[in-house]
This record gives C-alpha cells, sequence and structure tokens, in this order.
C-alpha cells in the first residue's frame, strides 16, 4: 500500500469518527429535549429562587378626634401546592379531595363541590404547584380555610399556600375621600395625604424567598418572611369627622337642589389654620355628584366680588378712600373702554361702605381706577405683597397657581386695573382666597391651612405640625377694624341678610361672578359662580368657611341663596355643637309668669343636665334621696322612668320616640294611633309580659 493510499485511509477513518460523534451528540440532545425535557425543566425550575419583595402595611390615617379614615387590611389568594408532603401519595389526595371540594363549596358558595373537586383533580393530574382556589379572602376566611380537610395537614404537607396582601379602605367611604386621597406604586401617582406623606406612610418593604416553579410561576419557600417588613407611620389629620359630614351633606344637598356642576367647602380653625372640613362634588349624572377632583385647593378661577375685600383693604390702607366717602354709582351702569360695568340694583349716591355690603361693582371699579390709574403697579403691588399671587405651599400636591397680573403682564390692557377692582383678570384658589378671610378674622395675622396635625409611629410622635406664618400683619389695626365692621355689615345690613342668624353674628362677603363658557368666554351661554366666604361667631372667631357653588341651573344663581345658605347650615351646627361657642350666648332669663317648659317622662341624668343648661331647678317625685336627691326649692316636678324587668312599663306622658324605645327594650310590639305624647296605653303598667304581646298606645 503506497503512502497515499494510507493518508486517505486515515482521513476518511477520521472523518466517519467526526459524524457518528456528532450524530450521537443530536441524538442526545433530541432526547433531552423531547423525551425528557419536562424532568429537567423541573429540575431547573427547582433550583432557581430569589427574594421578592414584601410590601408593608401602610399606616392608618385618622381624623382629629381619633376615628380612623384610612387603614390597611390584609387580604389573601389562597393556593394549593398539589405535589406537597402528605399528599403526594394518591390514596391520601383521593381520599379526601372530595370533603375538601364540599367545604370550600359550603364556605364560599361559589361554585358546587362537583366543580371545586374536578378543578382540583385537574390540577394534580396537571402537577400543578401553585393552583389558585380563592382571591381575596379575610384574615377570619383564611382561619376557617386552614381547619378545612387536607389543608388541616398544615402548609408542608396539606399544600396550602396563603399570599397575603395589603388592601387599603376607608371606613368612612367617601367622607373627604379626595383629601385623604391614594397613592399608586405602579404609576406613582400620588393624591391627597396618602401620596403627600407616603415616605411616611409606606413603612420599609420586607424580603421573601421564592422559587420558580414550572410555568414561570414564583412560589414561597417559607410561610414566614426572611425579612419582615416595616409598617408605615400613622397620619393625625386635622379634619374633625362631624364637621366634615355636616358640610359635605349641606354642600351637596344644594348642588342637587341648584343643578350646579361642582362646589366645594372648605371649614378652617381661624387661630391654628388647621382644616376641620374639606369637600368636593361635581356632577357626574343628573342629581349624583361624587367627589372626583379637589376644586378646593386646585381650581384657580376668577372669583368675582369675593375678591373686594383686597381691594378695599389695598385702598384704605393706602388712604384713598373711607367707608363714609360718598360715590354714585351712575345708576347701576358706567362704561369705560366700551364696556359697562353693570350692579345687579340702582344704589344711586351711597356711601363706601354700603357699595360693599350691596356689593356695588360701579362704586369700587370708580374708586380704583380714579385713585391707581396712574399708576396701576401701586395697587398690584400690594395685592401682591398679601401673598395672593403665591402658592400656600400646602401639605398636600396638586395646589392651583394663583394668577395677580400686574402692568407688564402681556395681557395686561387698560380694562385690566378696573376689572381687578371687583374679581376679574386674575385667579385664586378657594382657599387661597379663604386663608386672606382667615387673616382678617386672626386679627390680621395671616397662617398657611394645616390638613396633617401629627405623625406618629407606634403612639410616638415622630413629628408635630404647627401654624406657619406667612405674613404678621396684614394691615393696620385701623384698616382690620373697618374690614370687620363692612364684613358684618354684609350679614345684617347688605346682600346676605338671608342667612343672619339672631343668636350669632357671621361676618363675610357674597360673590356672583360670571364664568367663561368654555371656548365662547364670556359671549356663550351665560353661567355664574356663586360663592361666600366669611368667619363666625363674629365677636369672637373660631372658624373662617368658603363655599363655591359653579353654575347653578335651577332656581336663583346669586350667592346669598345659593352659597349662603350651605355657610348658614354649616355654622348654625357647629355653633350649637361647640360648648365653648354656646356658652357665650346668654340664655334670655325667665321673669314673670312665663311659661316653664313642659316636661315628659325620661331619664333622670339626661333630664339634669338639660335643666342644668337651661338653669332651671328640677323637683323630683321620688322621695329617695340617695337615688335622685331631693332639690326643696321652686322647679319642675319630674318623674323618673322605672323598668321591671318583665313587667308593662308605664310611658304614659311620653313623646312617641322615648316611648317606642321603652316599648321595645321590654319586649313588647306597640301600635300607635294619633300623635303627640302618650294619653293612654292598652296594658296597665306593672302587669306580665308574654312573648310577642302588642301594645296599644294612644297619643293626643
Amino acid at each position: 500500500m503506497n503512502i497515499r493510499t494510507n493518508i486517505l485511509l486515515r482521513v476518511y477513518a477520521a472523518f466517519g469518527l467526526i459524524i457518528l460523534f456528532a450524530v450521537a451528540v443530536l441524538v442526545k440532545m433530541a432526547n433531552v429535549q423531547l423525551v425528557q425535557g419536562d424532568k429537567y425543566r423541573a429540575m431547573a425550575d427547582s433550583l432557581s429562587t430569589k427574594y421578592a419583595e414584601v410590601e408593608a402595611a401602610r399606616g392608618n390615617i385618622y381624623s382629629i378626634d381619633g376615628s380612623l379614615l384610612a387603614t390597611s387590611v390584609p387580604e389573601y389568594d389562597i393556593r394549593m401546592d398539589l405535589k406537597a408532603g402528605a399528599i403526594a401519595d394518591n390514596q391520601v389526595f383521593y381520599a379526601k379531595v372530595d370533603s375538601l371540594a364540599g367545604s370550600l363549596s359550603d364556605y364560599f358558595k361559589d361554585k358546587s363541590e362537583r366543580e371545586y373537586s374536578r378543578a382540583l383533580r385537574n390540577a394534580r393530574k396537571e402537577g400543578d404547584r401553585y393552583f389558585l382556589i380563592k382571591r381575596n379572602i379575610s384574615y377570619q376566611d383564611l382561619k376557617a380555610v386552614k381547619t378545612f380537610p387536607i389543608f388541616n395537614l398544615g402548609r408542608y404537607k396539606g399544600g396550602m399556600i396563603a399570599v397575603q396582601e395589603n388592601k387599603r379602605i376607608l371606613p368612612f367611604r367617601d367622607l373627604a375621600s379626595r383629601t385623604i386621597g391614594y397613592y399608586n406604586a405602579n404609576s406613582k401617582a400620588a393624591v391627597g395625604l396618602e401620596g403627600a406623606y407616603g415616605d411616611y406612610i409606606n413603612g420599609e418593604t420586607g424580603k421573601r424567598l421564592v422559587q420558580r416553579i414550572a410555568g414561570g410561576v414564583w412560589m414561597p419557600v417559607n410561610d414566614d418572611d426572611e425579612i419582615a417588613p416595616k409598617e408605615g407611620a400613622d397620619i393625625i389629620s386635622t379634619i374633625d369627622v362631624n364637621m366634615q359630614d355636616l358640610a359635605q351633606n349641606a354642600l351637596k344637598k344644594q348642588l342637587i337642589k341648584s343643578a350646579a356642576d361642582f362646589g366645594c367647602v372648605i371649614v378652617m380653625e381661624v387661630k391654628t389654620g388647621e382644616i376641620k372640613a374639606i369637600s368636593n362634588f361635581n356632577k357626574v349624572a343628573d342629581g349624583e355628584y361624587k367627589e372626583t377632583f379637589n376644586y378646593a385647593i386646585a381650581q384657580s378661577a376668577e372669583p368675582g366680588s369675593t375678591f373686594k375685600l383686597a381691594t378695599y383693604l389695598v385702598a384704605i390702607e393706602d388712604g384713598k378712600f373711607g367707608l363714609n366717602d360718598i360715590v354714585n354709582t351712575d345708576g347701576g351702569n358706567y362704561k369705560i373702554y366700551n364696556h359697562t360695568i353693570r350692579d345687579h340694583e340702582n344704589e344711586g349716591i351711597i356711601p363706601m361702605k354700603v357699595a360693599f355690603e350691596k356689593s356695588s361693582n360701579v362704586a369700587i371699579v370708580k374708586q380704583i381706577y380714579k385713585n391707581y390709574k396712574d399708576d396701576p403697579s401701586a395697587f398690584t403691588s400690594k395685592l401682591r405683597a398679601l401673598h395672593l399671587g403665591d402658592k400656600l405651599g400646602l401639605q398636600i400636591p396638586g395646589e392651583g397657581t394663583p394668577l395677580i397680573k400686574t402692568p407688564q403682564s402681556k395681557s395686561w390692557s387698560g380694562l385690566t386695573l378696573p376689572q381687578m377692582a371687583y374679581g376679574y383678570e386674575l385667579k385664586i384658589t378657594p382657599i387661597q382666597l379663604l386663608t386672606l378671610y382667615n387673616a382678617v378674622a386672626n386679627n390680621g395675622k395671616m397662617i398657611a391651612p394645616l390638613f396633617v396635625h401629627e405623625i406618629r409611629r407606634l403612639g410616638n410622635t415622630v413629628e408635630l405640625f404647627k401654624a406657619r406664618v406667612i405674613k404678621d400683619k396684614i394691615c393696620s389695626d385701623r384698616t382690620l377694624g373697618l374690614l370687620k365692621e363692612m364684613l358684618e355689615g354684609v350679614v345684617t345690613e347688605g346682600t346676605a341678610k338671608e342667612i343672619n342668624n339672631p343668636l350669632y353674628q357671621i361676618a363675610g362677603k357674597t360673590g356672583t361672578a360670571q364664568v367663561a363658557d368654555g371656548a365662547n368666554g364670556y359671549k356663550g351661554k351665560r353661567k355664574y359662580q356663586a360663592s361666600f366666604c366669611g368667619y363666625f361667631p363674629a365677636n369672637n372667631p373660631k372658624y373662617s368657611m368658603i363655599v363655591v357653588v359653579n353654575n347653578p341651573t335651577k332656581g336663583s344663581y346669586y350667592a346669598s341663596s345659593v352659597a349662603g345658605p350651605v355657610f348658614r347650615e354649616v355654622a348654625d351646627v357647629v355653633i350649637g355643637s361647640d360648648l365653648e361657642l354656646d356658652n357665650n350666648h346668654k340664655l334670655p332669663q325667665l321673669v314673670g309668669n312665663t311659661k316653664l317648659p313642659s316636661v315628659k317622662q325620661g331619664y333622670k341624668k339626661s333630664s339634669q343636665s338639660v335643666y342644668k343648661s337651661l338653669g332651671i331647678k328640677a323637683l323630683y317625685a321620688s322621695t329617695n334621696e340617695n337615688e335622685i336627691g331631693i332639690d326643696s326649692s321652686n322647679g319642675i316636678a319630674y318623674q323618673e322612668i322605672k323598668m321591671n324587668k318583665g313587667l308593662v312599663p308605664n310611658v304614659s306622658g311620653m313623646g312617641l320616640e322615648d316611648a317606642l324605645f321603652v316599648l321595645g327594650n321590654s319586649g313588647l310590639k306597640p301600635i300607635v294611633k294619633g300623635e303627640g305624647e302618650v294619653k293612654s296605653q292598652s296594658l296597665a303598667a306593672g302587669t306580665p309580659i308574654y312573648k310577642g304581646t302588642r301594645i296599644l298606645i294612644e297619643l293626643q
């Protein structure tokens, strides 16, 4: 054999071996991928682990009186590892699966026992290690589920997996919901206190070891977290639940009555700046209103006549006019630059105080134009010195940007100065305007509104917030006194006489502003915004308030009959509920033959409290001195309710509400005839009561 042939044979042999090796590799690859693929994929999955973040329970938000406004409640997804310990044995699983299915069906009542059994059996055949059984169940439900067949074997033997998530709930539902707000971790959207104080409320996330199983699903390895999450801090807001409920209901009632587009109300404590109530509603359907936008802090718009307070403040402080200066309102029409300024009524020749009380646009426009036309910046700079062109720096996001024009503004024209005098060609939010009125009530000290009183963690104070002073004194004491006099005059003599209350004094200003109709501006359909801003009680202000109602379409659109009633309703209840305020008013003295109030039978302690408040002494029918005491002086004879278990009570002389309460608690079923107070009852007092016994009470 020659050398060439020998070399070729060796080459062919080597090449053949390479081909055989390559074929062997391909065969093995095919075997691994196609024949044993599931086995090796499962092995790979079982070896893939990582640490997943565990969301911390967010801190609670409370009202100033301790009521819970927002909290996190744990919810659980129940899943099942159908290859877990004890049930890996088919005999154990199939012996109890129907019992488990029956328990799930009986408890949740969403599927039949057969449906649950079929689903569990199919998941078993597929080797599902993370089978979803039920979403979003409570902790109480979780405790019950753990006692079901198979699951009661434990996490590793029974295969039950509970995945916790925290759900944010508002116990008072829509009460101040826009102010409480929300924080969306996915979109990073922040609204209200939830967003503004997210760094405190969110807490610190924990860590949990999870492993990837078939299908790319990550399953917890252990029941407990490797690093426990740290709960968030609690926020103590300034909101008063009762005041919030009152303001919200009063506003919604007026919006429905007026068929308005939207409205808002804010109640602020004068000395502290704390927001006690804030409500916003906009129409979503006829007669239906929801809180979807915070108009109170975000809606920057032309306020109209409520801005005249700022105009008068600047002009009086500059010595441009006094309250007794006379002005001719020109029949209620004043033409300037081919534009006519109009009054609602022709007031004739009046003092500037009356012009404010009657809300004369002509009077203030003539005075401001006459005194500032040659130097309008003197007027606008004083408005800016009141910080009306600045944001307040609120504790919650979304504050609207105010606009106070200057002669350097691009949109400045000859009409701008006269228009600004009565609240047009400028923009301000309701809460920014309220801050000015609150400063007048607070003897000139302007403070920023507060929404958060305190931050606490585990009951300990982390941060305490107090009033932030914006301006120590907005004007001189003399000017301040004149402004207060005018604001009180608006309610006693001017446009807000409808809301005057003889028991306490309200001070404030009405505003009925025409608003632009979208792209059509002021030439389109006429729309109005009614507002009232003020404080109470005027002699010793404790609360300031603003009410805004946009585009009322039913009935009157004037502020005195749209925004004013909301203010009055809220103020009346607040005054009546606040003992400190209510005690400032002396009760009328009973003299001569004044008739004492009629008395109905009732509970001793409640009646004593009423008598004491009225300054009336009580005489009690009972002679048991240790039980109720004896007052020998003149007063009202009174009989204490006596109830003996199992015996018919005496309800003669009671009002219907009290009688129904007593009879119902005694186990009787009352039938009512007539109205007034109880004059007779069909069953004599002291007779035995039998179950379901009916009693007829006649009222007269």
